[in-house]
């Protein structure tokens, strides 16, 4: 199997995969977009919101901002408190929410959230947990896409939303893929 870099810029990371198979190409798909684990704002509690706008439809907006996912340190069960108190007449950014933790931030600043009218406010705290797309669309980390260049090659395409560079979510995606089949050879072993 050969590796041959196309671009690396920004959020966007581009490779051909030689001498593989589409099982392979596949997988490396599925397993970026699945499988790597990203934090994502999952629980939201609402003390104010005299906006004309329902908790749930907020809570979902902001469940979908990007976050900031170092690369490690960080342990499933961890959560990450986010505050935001904010009165209109303003639009409400994801630069207002605020972390408990300077390594896991709002990785745009500038997603609208809501818009205030006069003296209308807003006052809520959030919890950020890791988790994997396979759970919610809100901790993908990005795009994944490849076309099939030839019996066995193929271009990937790869689009961070901004939680990693896009480079780190194939990375990860590998060590999730080494890391079920050791756990698949071991099992296996012991039949």
């Amino acid at each position: 199997m050969k590796i041959d870099i196309l671009e690396d810029k920004g959020n966007v990371f581009r490779f051909a995969l030689k001498e593989s198979t589409n099982a392979y190409a596949n997988a490396l798909k599925r397993t970026a977009t699945g499988s790597v684990a990203t934090f994502a704002i999952d629980k939201v509690t609402f003390y104010e919101n005299t906006s004309a706008i329902f908790d749930e439809y907020i809570a979902h907006r902001i469940g979908l901002v990007p976050l900031v996912t170092p690369s490690k340190g960080y342990k499933p069960e961890d959560e990450i408190l986010f505050t935001m108190e904010e009165t209109g007449p303003k639009t409400v950014y994801s630069k207002e929410l605020n972390s408990s933790d300077k390594e896991v931030k709002v990785a745009n600043e500038g997603i609208p959230i809501i818009k205030l009218g006069e003296d209308q406010q807003v006052r809520i705290e959030m919890k950020a947990r890791l988790g994997t797309g396979l759970e919610h669309a809100k901790f993908q980390p990005g795009l994944v896409a490849y076309e099939q260049k030839g019996d066995d090659a193929f271009e990937f395409y790869v689009e961070s939303f901004g939680q990693m560079p896009p480079r780190q979510i194939i990375n990860k995606a590998f060590d999730v893929i080494e890391e079920r089949l050791q756990e698949l050879s071991s099992k296996v072993k012991k039949l």
